[in-house]
């Protein structure tokens, strides 16, 4: 019967209550492993800037001040979640509910484990790693898996909270190894690729499984740190295998896709080699997290594979000639953008790229990956990109009536003048307008406009505002934090004081912190979610602009895309 029924084949389908591994159905038959080289030491370039000596004392009281009350907010929604939601994977910070979408494992408590030993909150932290003795991962009432969401969320979270309490917690590297088994059945397919949104009942009932012909790329190119770290750590070379055999094929094909250089958002995977035929490019949602382990792959190995900085580089020279663009502010700051492309007439000589000039909150990652990446990899000139990037997301953040950056929103593009005038964010509303409302290219009306204008609220240097919420993300904080820490200028530092303050103020309740529905209202109106990535990366990067630069140093870390640190092979083991 099919999947309304009650049986596959032999099996009573719907009645299955856990998983089991099977043996394979497809056996790897040539296992790739580790690179076998020890790091060449000062191969690769310091990154972070040397702390300044010269801090005065009132300077540091107010630092650590800061410090603590990012430490205070972090107490504040841990507490809600374990009074109202322990042992489930979020809390409603509104009315104080539970909900389950990542597998009811425990995903906050999972999530922050690292966070809370960051903060030296040694009684939680035991706490925690107790109660994650009595997960079982055998068992869900989700009909799928995530297997993207299950690696960043659970896997990182053990094996990040394992390396840095020194591995004295063996049953942290217990729970990553049963994470892992329960993600490698994902990759018994014909292909050796997994299947992104895994069936468990549908494998343990013995039915065949093949990964879907339409696949994110994130999804299927964001697992290789998690899994490069435990191969690290277990010496069992499965995990690496899985993740190497996607990175060659990303590495084969890189030239050969419509926009030579970037793999599209869709891609196929049940295929050999892996399909790449969509014509949608983006650095944003869906995609993000593929270009951002490129250079922290590298650094995880200890530079001793190359294959990491070929892909690299190999895109994002292509990211900024194409996707690349500065925004005109009322404040002329320096700002830039990456926007999403699409080529049309691929294959034909006609092929050509046309962009929009929408931001999303998900890039703001990309400032802090080029800055990271500017120092690994001697790339200096970089770095201006780097600033502009981050500099966009945070006066995103600034030009709003709560503070807050929004989900999603355009902005007056520029190329060489971006110098400011009302004119030419008129002139940008005009043409936004046209495209929203008159497809025959009919001119809107200015009492329209003007009522269009009044009831949006759009910010001077804003042209639409395509998704009002903020959901807490923290992409913009992550590239803050890494330009602190890159360049040790002081007023990165103040800006993440002032996104803070602002993000406290809109998003704090009685019992954790919500998203907000629009940051362009100011009070907001809260919504009843709090993702785990709160307490897993949001409050984690703040805190760490404010701690010394010793914790968690970029030198001795890889943070991945849930801010989990994982060691690099070149550096010295935890004590």
């Amino acid at each position: 019967m099919g999947p309304g029924g009650h049986f596959r084949g032999n099996v009573p389908y719907r009645k299955i209550t856990q998983w089991k591994k099977l043996p394979p159905r497809f056996p790897v038959k040539t296992v790739h492993v580790l690179p076998t080289e020890l790091p060449v030491p000062g191969k690769i370039p310091r990154v972070q800037a040397s702390e300044k000596t010269e801090e005065s004392a009132a300077s540091r009281k107010t630092r650590l001040a800061r410090r603590d009350a990012v430490r205070e907010s972090f107490l504040h929604s841990w507490a809600g979640y374990k009074k109202h939601a322990w042992m489930h994977d979020e809390v409603r910070p509104l009315t104080g509910e539970s909900v389950d979408p990542f597998g009811g494992w425990a995903a906050t408590l999972v999530d922050a484990l690292d966070t809370l030993w960051i903060m030296g909150l040694r009684d939680e932290f035991e706490e925690a790693v107790k109660a994650c003795e009595e997960i079982d991962f055998t068992k869900t009432r989700a009909e799928l898996v995530n297997i993207f969401e299950t690696v960043i969320r659970y896997l990182g979270g053990f094996l990040a909270a394992y390396e840095l309490s020194g591995k004295k917690y063996p049953v942290l590297l217990r729970k990553a190894v049963q994470v892992a088994d329960l993600v490698m059945c994902a990759f018994d397919t014909p292909t050796h690729l997994p299947v992104a949104r895994w069936d468990w009942r549908q494998y343990t009932g013995g039915m065949d499984q093949g990964a879907s012909a339409r696949t994110l790329v994130a999804e299927v190119g964001s697992l290789s740190l998690e899994l490069t770290k435990l191969t690290q750590l277990t010496g069992d070379q499965q995990y690496y295998d899985a993740v190497k055999r996607i990175s060659d094929q990303f590495e084969k094909s890189q030239q050969h896709t419509s926009l030579p250089g970037m793999w599209p958002v869709y891609v196929d995977p049940s295929t050999w080699p892996m399909g790449f035929k969509s014509h949608d490019y983006t650095l944003g949602g869906m995609s993000d997290s593929l270009y951002e382990y490129f250079p922290k792959q590298y650094l995880l190995l200890g530079g001793v594979l190359e294959q990491p900085r070929k892909l690299y580089e190999g895109f994002i020279d292509v990211a900024m000639k194409h996707l690349l663009k500065r925004g005109a502010n009322p404040q002329n700051v320096p700002v830039a953008f990456f926007v999403d492309g699409r080529i049309s007439g691929a294959g034909t000589w006609k092929a050509e790229i046309t962009t929009n000039n929408h931001a999303q909150h998900l890039t703001c990652f990309t400032g802090g990956m080029v800055g990271l990446a500017a120092k690994v990899f001697s790339r200096p000139h970089d770095l201006e990109a780097a600033a502009q990037l981050t500099n966009g997301c945070v006066w995103a953040y600034n030009t709003t009536a709560t503070g807050l950056g929004p989900e999603a929103f355009a902005f007056v593009p520029c190329d060489d003048d971006c110098q400011w005038t009302e004119k030419r964010w008129v002139d940008a509303l005009w043409k936004q307008w046209r495209t929203a409302r008159y497809n025959q290219g009919e001119a809107p009306k200015i009492d329209e406009l003007q009522t269009f204008l009044d009831e949006a609220h759009f910010p001077k240097g804003m042209v639409n505002v395509n998704d009002h919420r903020y959901i807490l993300r923290p992409e913009a904080i992550e590239s803050v934090f890494i330009m602190h820490r890159i360049t040790g200028e002081q007023e990165w530092a103040e800006k993440a004081w002032d996104m803070f303050k602002a993000v406290e103020t809109a998003t704090r309740t009685d019992i954790a912190a919500a998203s907000v529905e629009d940051v362009l209202v100011d009070p907001p109106l809260q919504k009843d979610s709090m993702e785990s990535f709160w307490l897993a990366e949001t409050l984690k990067y703040f805190y760490l602009v404010f701690e010394e630069h010793s914790v968690v140093s970029l030198d001795e870390w890889v943070l991945n895309t849930e801010a989990h640190p994982l060691r690099r092979a070149d550096a010295p083991e935890a004590s």
